[in-house]
């Protein structure tokens, strides 16, 4: 059942990475020390500045995001962390955007801090593949550290399905413009059921299913906007293949990508970060085969 996916087993605790934003902000810090001293000191500056609204609280706006300043170029992050695994996938991502910030902060022209948003993303979403790496400093404990990477690439893979279904909506909704509100639910379900799991039964929520493109906000506001997030996941995991063979050239590429900030071409900016701008079935395939042979190599330890 759907409801299952996400659920951990019986007995099963969930992660606690952290207790509040001060630890979080510091385990934080510590982890992208390791990676590359600069990326720490990047995350240090912002805490100095009170540059970090990290904590959930009463009354608070929900989301996350990084904010570039231009005055300064230190830019804010702001999000509601709980102390769970997805705050710290959270505040690396945002980590990754206020880096590019740092980066760019020497362009010469404001208009060249304005770069692609699946660049942008490459910059969050590799973040948080480079940094799988250090996450101990965040769990002790080896089951967990474990589980927190299994859950990490398990979305990795799986976002790809709902951005082909809501890039193919989309699409349909703008090619056919004079259509009925009972075409339009047919179309869509017909896309859902292509790109949805065979192996998930989703009996007696069809009502809910129907209207389930409902959720998506982008197809309000932000009319073919969301197949730039598969662009720049593809993108990452490349930078994250490259880091498994050699972690200093992968980082050295993705500096180099991100220096750049506006002032190249999207294939130009992958070119720079020594990717191939590349989405035919051969070069997908092999990117999520190495996301599978990753899973794979997750191992956990039994209690006797």
């Amino acid at each position: 059942r759907p409801w299952d996916l996400e659920a951990e087993p019986a007995g099963t605790a969930p992660l606690r990475p952290f207790e509040n934003g001060v630890e979080l902000t510091k385990k934080t810090i510590d982890c992208l020390t390791k990676l590359r001293p600069f990326f720490g000191d990047c995350l240090n500056r912002m805490q100095q500045m009170g540059h970090l609204d990290l904590d959930s609280r009463k009354g608070k706006a929900p989301g996350g995001y990084n904010c570039p300043l231009a005055e300064s170029g230190a830019p804010f992050i702001f999000m509601n962390a709980a102390g769970t695994l997805d705050d710290v996938t959270t505040m690396v991502h945002e980590g990754g955007h206020a880096i590019h910030s740092f980066l760019c902060h020497s362009l010469e022209l404001n208009g060249f801090k304005e770069y692609p948003t699946e660049i942008a993303e490459v910059a969050s979403m590799a973040m948080e593949l480079f940094t799988m790496q250090h996450w101990d400093v965040f769990f002790s404990d080896s089951n967990e550290l474990s589980r927190a990477k299994e859950q990490q690439l398990e979305r990795v893979i799986t976002i790809f399905p709902w951005i082909a279904t809501i890039d193919k909506f989309q699409h349909w909704l703008y090619t056919h413009p004079i259509h009925t509100a009972k075409e339009r639910d047919a179309m869509w379900m017909s896309i859902l059921q292509e790109f949805s799991s065979p192996v998930v039964d989703f009996s007696g929520l069809e009502k809910y299913r129907a209207v389930l493109w409902q959720r998506q906000l982008h197809l309000f506001e932000v009319p073919f906007y969301y197949i730039e997030y598969g662009i720049a996941q593809l993108g990452a995991i490349g930078l994250w293949q490259q880091y498994k063979n050699d972690p200093d050239r992968a980082i050295n590429n993705y500096l180099n990508a991100l220096s750049l900030g506006g002032t190249k071409t999207l294939p130009e900016l992958f070119a720079a970060a020594d990717l191939k701008f590349d989405f035919s079935n051969t070069a997908i395939s092999k990117l999520m085969k190495f996301v599978k042979s990753e899973l794979d190599q997750i191992t956990f330890t039994t209690s006797s």
